[in-house]
């Protein structure tokens, strides 16, 4: 359990300092209110958690403890976006679409709800 915990800790530390500097980078390149930064680390960690979990599944090399540095630890620290996006295509491909439209659907409408009521919370106990 220590290895495990050490190799997702690892790559999730990874995947959080190339988000902010990605993030960063764009910040400072381009000013534009479009989130560009945040817009990129979410399709690239998409695509990166297909590619890593493309190369588990053709490659002995990529043994599990590699799966849990890069798909866990890194995607997970680089983006929870793309863990979201790999659940909605399993769904999709085992035909479970009622599922995928609610579980899609809802954690978009509700994350947006959550994010704004945590902001009106702190807001209306700073007053």
């Amino acid at each position: 359990m220590n290895r495990t915990l050490i190799l997702v800790g690892l790559g999730g530390l990874l995947g959080s300092v190339c988000r902010y500097l990605i993030t960063l980078f764009f910040v400072k390149t381009i000013s534009s209110p479009f989130p560009y930064g945040t817009f990129i680390v979410n399709i690239g960690g998409c695509f990166l958690i297909g590619l890593f979990y493309g190369l588990s599944k053709q490659y002995d090399w990529f043994n599990p403890a590699l799966t849990l540095l890069l798909v866990t630890g890194f995607c997970g620290g680089f983006t929870t976006f793309s863990a979201f996006a790999f659940e909605n295509m399993n769904l999709l491909q085992t035909g479970n679409y009622l599922t995928f439209a609610i579980y899609s659907t809802a954690s978009f409408v509700l994350g947006l709800f959550a994010a704004y009521g945590g902001l009106m919370l702190i807001k209306s106990t700073l007053r």
